[in-house]
């Protein structure tokens, strides 16, 4: 089989310290919609740009056999990036509340986005060795647990072959070269919940005259915590996250209203409108015992499903993985992760089995440096280190596809 180590690795590393460089969030991904389309160029693919906005499908084909889609997401957050790399993004965008903030690849998208043009690369160039056709899809908005659905709902699945599986990576704080997997639930559905809490403001020297809603929040944030510690079965994983608390303008100003943002992590529906249905009653009897004229608004965004891996197609491609790198750098986990993501939506929506893994971004010496507490997604330091994590990643997309396509006919 060719490998990595047989391609250039030069271009693909600055191609992704240029990505790390440049973010750009959910749904806004036009530069790197752009940077892709001009690195896939010249490789004989029948290219999909701009589904579910920013989208790119890339298709390709090479005699009968099975369709399979490789699937790397390309937006980032809003962090302020604080590795100290000197490719390290000091851009700023703008978010869905009209905010400037500063823009970060917090999660390894461009990582992912890299993996895929490398592996996209080395099958373009290896036709002689396999037979079928590769879907590779560009994903925007992962972040946002939107952007699969966007490209569904915009035809993608009109525009290119279905496929017969859905492949997935992501990179994380583990040992760089080791590839982990899980059959069955592998990570957790996921709600948004932005909560409104209605007071009544005044001058800060006269707290009498007001309902303090800064006070009222923190009671709900407190209040929240007990959810998961008080309402659910100890063997029952769930997470509750406030991630953001805005009140005021001024140290002397009671305001008028406060804003929660929650993220709600469950592994069943069960649990799910639980969590859900608890939220809404504390906020409601918080605001009232608050004496509150005015009940609290909750908005509960577009979330999505628990991720579910094919446990006959994870032994497939898990097989494949040992066979490849061997036992010391392929294992399963033994639980699901409370983390979410939205690349299940492509195998649900034309019934195709979905496979996703994790492979790492670290080196010992950052493992031992850090006491083995690494950066994790979505801190302001996260950012894998370039090598094996690159060549690893390119490797296990070549590797997993492999498993699935078809052999070339004999001459």
């Amino acid at each position: 089989m060719t490998t990595f180590a047989d391609q250039r690795v030069d271009d693909l590393a600055d191609f992704y310290r240029d990505l790390h460089r440049h973010p750009e969030l959910s749904f806004q991904e036009h530069r790197t919609a752009g940077r892709i389309l001009d690195a896939i160029s010249g490789l004989g693919l029948d290219v999909h740009p701009g589904i579910g906005g920013t989208g790119i499908a890339a298709v390709l084909r090479n005699g009968d056999g099975p369709v399979v889609l490789l699937r790397a997401d390309m937006d980032a957050l809003p962090v302020q990036e604080k590795t100290g790399l000197d490719y390290a993004s000091v851009d700023v965008g703008t978010d869905p509340d009209g905010h400037t903030v500063p823009v970060m690849h917090a999660c390894g998208h461009d990582m992912h986005v890299t993996c895929l043009v490398g592996a996209l690369r080395i099958l373009a160039g290896a036709r002689s060795e396999w037979s079928g056709t590769v879907v590779a899809v560009f994903q925007p908005a992962e972040e946002r647990g939107s952007g699969a659905k966007a490209m569904v709902e915009d035809g993608l699945f009109e525009k290119v072959p279905v496929p017969q599986v859905v492949l997935g990576q992501h990179v994380g704080p583990l040992l760089a070269g080791q590839i982990a997997y899980r059959p069955g639930v592998a990570l957790a559905g996921a709600d948004v919940v932005t909560m409104r809490l209605f007071g009544r403001g005044g001058h800060g020297s006269r707290p009498e005259t007001t309902v303090d809603p800064v006070v009222l929040a923190s009671s709900v944030v407190l209040k929240l915590q007990t959810i998961v510690s008080r309402e659910l079965s100890a063997l029952t994983p769930a997470v509750v996250t406030v991630g953001y608390l805005r009140a005021g303008t001024k140290h002397n100003i009671i305001p008028d209203e406060a804003e929660l943002g929650l993220s709600i992590r469950s592994f069943s529906p069960e649990v799910r409108d639980q969590i859900l249905a608890a939220v809404e009653r504390i906020a409601r009897g918080e605001a009232l015992a608050a004496g509150c004229g005015k009940d609290p608004e909750i908005v509960r965004h577009e979330g999505f499903d628990p991720l579910q891996n094919d446990p006959v197609a994870t032994g497939r491609v898990a097989e494949a993985f040992l066979e490849r790198f061997g036992r010391e750098r392929v294992f399963e986990l033994s639980e699901p992760i409370t983390g979410s993501e939205d690349v299940g939506v492509f195998g649900a929506a034309v019934g195709a089995p979905t496979v996703f893994w994790f492979w790492g971004g670290f080196s010992q010496a950052r493992f031992d440096a850090d006491r083995g507490q690494v950066p994790s997604n979505h801190a302001s330091d996260f950012a894998p280190e370039i090598e094996p994590t690159l060549s690893t990643g390119v490797e296990a997309l070549v590797v997993a596809a492999r498993a699935w396509l078809g052999r070339p006919a004999s001459v």
